[in-house]
């Protein structure tokens, strides 16, 4: 837990600041150079509020695809047919920003915005897609990161508190 949460809070520039190394005991990770950067990919979504560390951790898509990726194939009320959404679990997510909160405020690129309760992650396998059929997402195809509830695996999802639940265009979390 250690080691993910010191690689999560890096931020997107890959630098552990000394707040970080008191929380994990373990060593801050050097800033990059100027050149690294540069070719750093931009931060697509930004994790803040209640977490083990202050301030807020932007995660990459590097950094997302580094977590642990599942696929879940799914009906929604979006699309015609059952598609397969992969991405990293909402509760991965939290862990690796070691998130103390009970409730997540979502927030989409449009500033829609939704409350749910943080047994969500821990109940269900809700994934923070970031790819729909093995492809990324443009915004104009709801992504970049799209939160994809398993409607098809359980019943009681299949609802519109659930459906709305499910942000697409995701850009931040506070954890409350």
């Amino acid at each position: 837990m250690k080691a993910l949460l010191a690689w999560a809070a890096t931020g997107p520039l890959g630098y552990a600041g000394p707040a970080l190394a008191q929380v994990t005991g373990e060593a801050a990770i050097p800033a990059p150079d100027s050149a690294t950067r540069l070719a750093t990919s931009r931060a697509v979504l930004t994790v803040a509020g209640k977490l083990a560390v202050p301030g807020a951790i932007d995660f990459d898509m590097p950094r997302l695809a580094a977590l642990p990726q599942h696929s879940l194939n799914a009906g929604t009320p979006w699309y015609k047919s059952p598609r397969r959404f992969t991405g990293p679990l909402l509760r991965d997510v939290l862990a690796a920003c070691g998130a103390q909160g009970s409730r997540l405020r979502m927030s989409a690129l449009n500033d829609y915005r939704v409350e749910l309760p943080r047994d969500d992650a821990d109940r269900y396998p809700v994934i923070i897609a970031r790819l729909i059929d093995d492809q990324p997402m443009g915004v104009r195809d709801k992504g970049p990161l799209f939160v994809m509830y398993p409607f098809d695996d359980h019943a009681e999802l299949r609802s519109a508190v659930y459906h709305s639940r499910a942000v697409w265009q995701l850009r931040r979390i506070d954890v409350l």
